[in-house]
């Protein structure tokens, strides 16, 4: 199998589980508007999701790459500024 990579590349399986989104949201609020990154994980990242949707509604892609059962490959798009309306959600840390 030949993996495709997407702009930036994230491979949080080595990083502790405590500081894995920590990671992932300082590695998106690094894309420009456009730019993807691939995260690798090693379980299903529906909380991480779920704190997109949360934190960051209508400003990202999220595309399942590949689904387990032992790597999930995920490609999130910065779609556009989280501030673009000019105001700030307060807990997106200016993504």
């Amino acid at each position: 199998m030949t993996l495709t990579t997407y702009g930036t590349k994230i491979d949080v399986r080595e990083i502790a589980p405590r500081d894995r989104h920590t990671a992932i949201f300082a590695t998106y609020r690094s894309l420009g508007v456009g730019e993807t990154m691939e995260l690798l994980n090693d379980h299903d990242p529906k909380p991480l999701h779920a704190q997109f949707r949360a934190d960051l509604p209508g400003s990202f892609g999220w595309d399942v790459l590949q689904a387990g059962p032992e790597l999930w490959r995920i490609r999130i798009t910065k779609a556009k500024s989280a501030h673009a309306s000019g105001t700030c959600c307060g807990s997106c840390g200016g993504a």
